[in-house]
């Protein structure tokens, strides 16, 4: 038998038959050549005749159909024709699918925005609204919210103020305070903790006028600059005036005092090695700006005098105090059926807040000028500049947009507070007003500002001021059963820290997780029961995290165990050693 050629031979013009698989098989050759040898009529190469190839049990001649089919698929396969006339095959496929459609239709591609990318609070309040209406399930939550006060053990104020004398001063710090009024008061309270590490004697500071908050108030038309001094004699020397003979080395021009320009949160060492020589040198220095130029991680001493300027030493100059604690008298009388206990909600919906943040919201064409032309009266050019690309998509699920007064109340109603709730709302003037607070005055009629509860009289000496009148609301936030944080912020940073230090180290603060929000808010298939469930989670969860530690990054100013506070249940005679 010979081995089958594909190539035709030079006397041929097309290939043989090959031969059959039966007489290739070992097992038929054999009987074959058996049969064979013993009659001697096969060929000399022991082929099998075609009636022996047929015995009772074996398969039936091929048809014409099948030989036919079989050669087709052997030329093809053997030929490896399929691979010439598949892409025949599919191009024709192609041609004649095009010659069904028409050139001058476009297909329309729908795009579907990205979950919680998009403002539609509106929407679902339309329809959460009946039945949160008719849910009367809610139970006391303003007096059954705070189940974790005392899971860490209560803490208490325990800042030790020295007794013994100061050493003699090394010379004055002079340090120029911007932003707004915590901004300030991170200022203040880092100069203070600065001048005692340095045995400096620190000069009142003095405020920036900035063009966002355009407040020219001094340091005591907003603090109680006596008592400031008095609370810190033993500590720190604090005046408010610095010597002639200094001032007379520079022509009493204080432009002519060295300034250093000291990064953000730079270490206690640094001031120690390059501020301190330096103002044994001058006797004189200035810091501008100062605002977050310590780092939060110092040492025990340091920290000590942070504590005792901001939790002891900063109190609100009388007329500040006096309204403040007018309106906080006044919220208890109109919370009675809760048994004086009020919310506090700081909302930052302002124009110049929405405009910031760059999301978009429900206003249309007028809204999207009216943020422009903010952005460019605040900031000129910052968000206009060549390459900056802006998704409020993007920024809106990263929950970095504003709530809105209506978010806001759907939250306070999910986490089951009713309409009977006494809210004090802390707030500047709010974007486009009438529209946006008409849903929260429906859900919560009893809510209140500044504005609502004191007469225009007593408001009219601190109405042009805006860090006095950030003042008020601080300290009618600060006796509220519970504080709502809406956005970020020097306010409810220092809120949250100021409210753990009087509150036994629980912050009594609803943080929502506003990442959570937004998908939420975007959702049209959520149900009352479904949203309610998800916006007690929150508040469940903001109370577990009501007493949290400071770690070593975190600011003192909010989370003020334990360098300002000790457990109740443990006796520690000294929280740290005296600034050396």
């Amino acid at each position: 038998m010979h081995a089958y050629n594909r190539l035709p031979s030079s006397g041929h013009s097309s290939p043989s038959t090959p031969s059959s698989p039966r007489s290739r098989s070992p097992r038929l050759r054999s009987s074959s050549n058996s049969g064979g040898g013993g009659g001697g009529g096969g060929s000399g190469g022991g082929r099998v005749k075609p009636s022996a190839r047929f015995t009772s049990g074996q398969q039936p001649p091929r048809t014409l159909a099948n030989r036919i089919t079989g050669a087709i698929l052997s030329v093809l396969v053997r030929r490896q024709g399929i691979f010439l006339f598949a892409p025949l095959l599919y191009i024709a496929g192609i041609l004649f699918y095009m010659g069904t459609v028409p050139f001058d239709v476009v297909p329309i591609i729908r795009h579907r925005p990205a979950p919680g990318s998009v403002y539609r609070s509106p929407q679902l309040y339309d329809k959460l609204r009946p039945e949160m209406n008719s849910d009367n399930s809610t139970a006391d939550a303003i007096s059954t919210i705070w189940k974790n006060s005392y899971r860490g053990g209560e803490w208490r104020p325990c800042i030790n103020k020295s007794s013994g004398e100061i050493p003699e001063s090394n010379g004055y710090l002079y340090i120029e305070a911007n932003g707004g009024l915590n901004q300030q008061r991170t200022s203040i309270c880092n100069a203070v903790a600065v001048a005692g590490f340095l045995n400096a004697t620190l000069v009142i500071p003095h405020f920036h006028f900035h063009s966002i908050w355009r407040d020219p108030s001094k340091f005591g038309e907003i603090y109680d600059e006596d008592f400031f001094v008095k609370t810190l004699a033993n500590d720190v020397r604090v005046v408010n005036k610095i010597p002639d003979y200094i001032m007379q080395r520079f022509d009493y021009n204080m432009s002519n005092v060295y300034n250093f320009k000291i990064k953000a949160w730079s270490s206690i060492s640094y001031y120690r090695d390059t501020v301190h020589p330096k103002l044994l040198e001058e006797k004189l220095i200035r810091i501008s700006p100062f605002a977050n130029r310590l780092s939060f991680d110092a040492p025990p001493a340091v920290q000590r005098l942070r504590c005792l300027a901001n939790y002891e030493a900063l109190r609100f100059s009388n007329p500040i105090l006096s309204l403040g604690e007018t309106l906080v008298s006044r919220m208890k009388e109109r919370s009675a059926n809760n048994s004086g206990k009020y919310i506090s909600v700081h909302l930052r919906y302002e124009e110049d807040m929405v405009a910031f943040s760059c999301c978009m919201y429900d206003g249309g064409e007028e809204e999207k000028r009216d943020m422009d032309a903010a952005r460019e009266r605040g900031w000129k050019g910052k968000f206009t500049k060549p390459g900056r690309v802006i998704r409020p998509g993007a920024i809106r699920i990263n929950g970095k947009c504003p709530l809105t007064p209506l978010e806001v109340g759907l939250m306070l109603r999910g986490m089951g507070f009713d309409k009977v709730t006494s809210i004090y709302l802390a707030s500047g003037k709010i974007y486009d007003s009438e529209r946006h607070m008409k849903p929260l005055l429906e859900m919560f009629p009893l809510l209140q500002t500044k504005e609502m509860l004191a007469s225009p009289e007593e408001l009219g000496p601190f109405q042009n001021y805006s860090s006095r009148m950030a003042a008020i609301d601080y300290t009618v936030c600060l006796h509220s059963e519970v504080f709502v944080t809406t956005q970020g912020g020097n306010f409810p940073h220092f809120l949250l820290g100021h409210r753990r230090y009087l509150y036994g180290g629980h912050s009594r603060t609803i943080r929502p997780d506003k990442r959570k929000l937004a998908l939420l808010y975007d959702n049209p298939n959520i149900g009352w029961k479904s949203f309610k469930r998800q916006m007690l989670s929150i508040r469940a969860h903001s109370d577990s995290k009501g007493i949290e530690i400071k770690r070593p990054n975190d600011s003192i100013y909010s989370f003020p165990c334990p360098d300002c506070m000790c457990r109740s249940n443990r006796t520690e005679d000294s929280r740290s050693s005296s600034v050396t």
